[in-house]
């Protein structure tokens, strides 16, 4: 789609839109507002970008986004060494770290397999977790994939390559919104409320 605009306005609506869940419209109203605010603004925009690119890398451990080679949670000597979570992505771990339920370590994938996006295991970071999972005191790896066709196939997936190796695998048991109805309830949440059920 040809832009409505000519130049380096229209340059930068098009690379504003291939940001995720930026649509056109918005990137139309991004683009005018860096063009009207103040020059500091704007330049403060691009040195915090080019500065991101310059300084955050990935830890090598879990692959969570990190400033150092290792990550503030793989260098807290508090956390577990005997539990894993394995999450999608870096804000996965914010998420997860809010509840303060979890004391153990976790393991970044970079995505979930999607055969429709093209991504399969190999690309996500899963030889890396078995490699973690093979030499270390893991007793327990929790799939915190989303709650989605995708998240549930990178579940099963995973859960079929660790338990074989003695390793208790758990999942994330997301049942019903509250004030939900099950009228409107997917079929994967209903199942996942049936599986994490409890006794009352």
């Amino acid at each position: 789609m040809s832009g409505m605009y000519e130049g380096a306005i229209q340059d930068l609506i098009d690379a504003l839109g291939r940001l995720p869940s930026i649509g056109p419209k918005s990137a139309q109203r991004i683009a005018f507002h860096i063009l009207q605010s103040d020059p500091e603004v704007a330049s403060a925009l691009v040195d915090s970008i080019r500065t991101v690119k310059e300084r955050v890398k990935f830890c090598v451990h879990c692959g969570n986004v990190s400033e150092e080679n290792e990550c503030r949670i793989c260098r807290d000597p508090r956390r577990e060494n005997t539990s894993i979570c394995v999450v999608e992505e870096s804000k996965d771990v914010i998420s997860i770290e809010r509840t303060r339920e979890f004391r153990g370590k976790y393991h970044v994938l970079g995505g979930a397999i999607s055969p429709i996006d093209g991504i399969g295991p190999e690309q996500l970071r899963i030889r890396e977790l078995m490699t973690r999972l093979a030499d270390s005191e893991i007793t327990e790896v929790i799939l915190a994939t989303d709650p989605n066709l995708e998240g549930e196939a990178t579940a099963t997936y995973l859960s079929r390559l660790i338990k074989p190796m003695g390793i208790k695998v758990s999942r994330l048991a997301s049942g019903l919104p509250v004030g939900g109805d099950l009228e409107y309830a997917d079929e994967v949440t209903l199942g996942r409320a049936f599986e994490g059920r409890r006794d009352v």
